[in-house]
């Protein structure tokens, strides 16, 4: 009965620990990421990946330095557009589609919010990078 109390108490004070992904090597924002790139580490991070194939194939956002976990914000997708690059721009309401080219005043990958400006109109618009490299316009 002793033994099993003892055993209950050095059980319940051990914190589990689960695996952290960590880069190899210090990777620069804009790097995309290559699984070999990648480790897995003994650890426990909150708010940080755990599986290599979450963070392969991702852009980094901030500088990921080698050895640290790498936190949920610090990646993302792929940049498909650059800053200063010309995009075609499309606007779809009301059974009008409007379509035209900007300049993208900021990177953004697939899903993001990017600011726009109109070559024509010279106005600030915002839109949602598309999988084809197009940015659906928002009011």
């Amino acid at each position: 009965m002793r033994f099993a109390l003892i055993l209950l108490v050095v059980l319940c004070g051990q914190q589990a620990v689960s695996d952290v992904v960590t880069p190899v090597r210090t990777l620069r924002p804009g790097t995309l990421i290559a699984p070999a790139d990648l480790t897995v580490k003994p650890g426990e991070r909150p708010g940080a990946f755990d599986r290599i194939s979450d963070v392969a194939g991702q852009e980094a956002r901030t500088a990921l330095y080698a050895g640290r976990p790498i936190p949920f914000d610090a990646i993302g997708p792929p940049a498909l557009i650059n800053r200063n690059q010309i995009v075609s721009l499309r606007f779809e309401g009301n059974g009008l589609m409007i379509a035209t080219d900007g300049r993208a005043l900021e990177r953004g990958g697939i899903g993001d919010r990017v600011r726009i400006m109109n070559l024509s109109s010279r106005a600030t618009l915002f839109g949602y990078v598309q999988a084809d490299g197009t940015v659906k316009v928002t009011q």
